[in-house]
């Protein structure tokens, strides 16, 4: 069915507006039966921040942004779905258009802006499927226009903590001003401290919920040895390495495109991402799992963000250019290369290569 859905669906999807081909895609999963997916491998399953995953493969916030669909992509067979990002009041995003494909380079450029329903009407939505099985994290942002912009994280972990599997805090959008620099140090402290509490304040009502952080790729090392630090002095629960870029590497194809603002996706984020992921791995020590996103477009791809340091990856742009039918793609190859491997477990290769890749030249930008 799937592979019908690709090659009927794809090139129709492709011709279209990058965005319209997307609403088109929320309104045709919110509406065709999708059947139970078939069980995974077990080699396949996961353990991190005290959730049991059926695989390790994700969609990654930014596809289902106001919880539409999260079962319909359950159903696909997603070991976990990630809804968001999620603001506190609602906003429409930048101006139109926003969204670009760089069908050369397999790459997107998107400047959406965080547009969100608002954590209300997401609550809303989320708390409907209660009971409902399968793990649903949701990512969080803040307004665009607000000034205190921990309070609005807060918020929204108080609001949406009863209704997901995890609560992702993400720092890390380049398309809403000012926003990155939550990343500093001392911002992120306070930021850090603030949530942590929201969350806690929000396990007195039987909803204590993992928290992690998703940062960028084009941080300075330095920068983050501070981020880690922190994570590690608040008891953050995991990290996600790592959200778009805003580097445009010498190599991109489409030329004109490329010079679209906005963070780039895909195939080109690959070697950057999976180098913050490695260096990010061994700063943690083994104090909490890491989620590996970035240019995740094959089995190959999602194993060496694994060895890198990954016990979870996620996808989205991937799925632009090689349809649905990727996910099973990299579900079976994953158990072909722990076979080769001779892993028992994916858990025996998370971090193998780190050491290895930190010590290598920095990816060329």
């Amino acid at each position: 069915m799937i592979g019908l859905f690709d090659h009927l669906a794809q090139p129709l999807l492709r011709r279209l507006d990058p965005e319209e081909a997307h609403r088109l895609t929320i309104k045709a999963l919110r509406l065709v039966p999708l059947p139970r997916p078939a069980a995974d491998d077990p080699r396949l399953a996961v353990r991190a921040f005290g959730l049991g995953f059926p695989n390790p493969v994700g969609i990654a916030a930014g596809f289902d942004k106001n919880a539409e669909v999260p079962d319909a992509l359950l159903r696909l067979g997603f070991g976990f779905v990630e809804v968001g990002g999620v603001t506190p009041r609602p906003q429409p995003g930048n101006p139109r258009p926003r969204l670009f494909r760089l069908e050369a380079d397999g790459a997107v450029i998107n400047r959406l802006g965080l547009n969100s329903d608002g954590m209300e009407a997401v609550a809303r939505r989320l708390a409907a499927r209660r009971g409902a099985p399968g793990i649903v994290g949701v990512n969080i942002g803040a307004n665009k226009e607000t000034v205190d912009r921990a309070a609005d994280y807060a918020a929204a972990v108080a609001a949406l903590a009863p209704h997901v599997g995890y609560l992702a805090i993400n720092v890390s959008s380049p398309n809403t001003p000012g926003l990155r620099n939550l990343q500093q140090a001392t911002v992120l402290d306070d930021l850090l401290a603030r949530v942590v509490d929201a969350r806690e304040r929000a396990a007195g009502r039987g909803a204590r919920r993992p928290l992690l952080l998703k940062i960028a790729p084009d941080l300075a090392l330095s920068d983050l040895d501070d981020i880690v630090g922190l994570a590690r002095r608040h008891r953050i629960d995991g990290m996600i390495v790592s959200n778009t870029t805003v580097l445009r590497p010498a190599t991109l194809r489409e030329a004109e495109t490329a010079m679209e603002q906005g963070g780039l996706s895909g195939k080109p984020l690959f070697a950057l991402s999976t180098r913050m992921l490695a260096e990010t791995f061994v700063r943690a020590e083994g104090a909490f799992p890491l989620i590996g996103v970035g240019g995740i477009d094959s089995g190959a791809a999602a194993f060496a963000k694994i060895k890198a340091g990954a016990s979870l990856v996620q996808l989205y742009t991937g799925l632009v250019f090689r349809g649905i039918g990727l996910l099973g793609r990299i579900k079976r190859e994953l158990v072909d290369f722990l076979r080769v491997g001779r892993f028992d477990s994916l858990a025996d290769a998370v971090g193998r290569d780190a050491a290895v890749l930190t010590g290598t030249d920095w990816p060329v930008p």
